[in-house]
């Protein structure tokens, strides 16, 4: 599949942000991180700004951008129209609760553990219903699996614990407690991608030109003609190729700059007692990290073949 700059700038951006908003709840909620108002404004801010970004960046894969509001009619049957009316209603208790924190964190306030735990149901589910935009399509074997959802949920938890980190760094609010968090969360998530990366593997070649035409029983079928002189929008958007040597080159970089990275830099700011240096190491741990999974989010695509491509030449996908 064509790996659109627009796609990728949504999944990851609402993904850091989604997960960076669960976690700052949640940590509120058990006590975990600082109940203090600077991290709450920062916080909170920081990953309304990343979730608006990436849904403004989906509606430019559209053909009429103008016309997105539509995609929200469409919640019975469509994931993208569920994932939109999730994403707007996610903002309202998280933004009470992100309000209620900055500003009346004094006042008593019976109700927020309610509104505290329908926010982190809705930003869950939100990022389920963005997994299932590609994890519901049968024609992709990469994406029609189990480990998408998981993939999409651990990712997003993994980042935004990276991103919370930072920010309590560079406040001089961390302590030994979420870094460990922060590290047990992306080794969850390097583990979760391996697996992922061993099932397609596995998985590739199942379909081929005879089993997609129903005509395989007969004998080896072969393209004789295509079907158009030039490529068109199917080739173009689903017929996208990488090569295999590309391909594992672009998996390293994800395994060493989104995980490896990440973990060993958190682990120095630990060990450094200057605090200049500290927090440059924990800037790189974000440097590092938003480069492996900007290439992680890229493979996703680039790596997942769709079964049309069986009909403009491909043997097997």
């Amino acid at each position: 599949m064509h790996p659109a700059k627009s796609v990728i700038l949504f999944t990851t951006a609402s993904g850091v942000g989604y997960g960076l908003l669960f976690l700052l709840i949640l940590g509120h909620m058990l006590g975990v991180i600082p109940t203090d108002q600077t991290l709450a404004l920062s916080g909170f801010c920081t990953a309304f700004i990343l979730i608006v970004l990436g849904l403004l960046s989906s509606t430019f894969h559209l053909g009429r951008p103008e016309r997105a509001w539509r995609a929200l009619t469409q919640w019975r049957s469509s994931w993208l129209s569920r994932e939109g009316i999730l994403a707007i209603v996610t903002f309202l208790p998280t933004g009470i609760y992100g309000l209620w924190w900055a500003f009346f964190s004094s006042n008593h306030f019976a109700f927020l553990p309610v509104i505290g735990i329908a926010a982190l149901l809705l930003c869950c589910a939100t990022v389920y219903c963005t997994s299932m935009i590609y994890a519901c399509l049968k024609p992709v074997a990469a994406w029609h699996n189990k480990f998408v959802p998981a993939g999409y949920l651990i990712l997003s938890l993994s980042t935004g614990a990276l991103l919370l980190n930072a920010i309590l760094h560079l406040q001089g609010k961390n302590d030994q407690l979420f870094d460990m968090i922060t590290i047990v969360l992306i080794i969850i998530a390097v583990v979760h991608k391996f697996y992922y990366w061993q099932y397609i593997n596995e998985n590739a070649g199942q379909s081929t030109v005879g089993s997609a035409t129903g005509l395989g029983s007969m004998g080896k079928v072969r393209l004789l003609e295509a079907a158009h002189t030039e490529a068109n929008y199917l080739m173009k958007e689903m017929g996208f190729k990488i090569a295999r040597k590309h391909r594992q080159k672009l998996r390293n970089i994800t395994f060493i700059f989104g995980f490896i990275f990440p973990i060993f830099l958190i682990s120095l700011s630990g060990m450094i007692s200057n605090a200049t240096l500290s927090n440059l190491a924990i800037i790189l741990s974000i440097l590092s990290g938003a480069l492996g999974i900007i290439t992680e989010r890229w493979l996703f695509f680039a790596e997942a073949k769709h079964t049309v491509s069986l009909y403009y030449g491909a043997e097997k996908v």
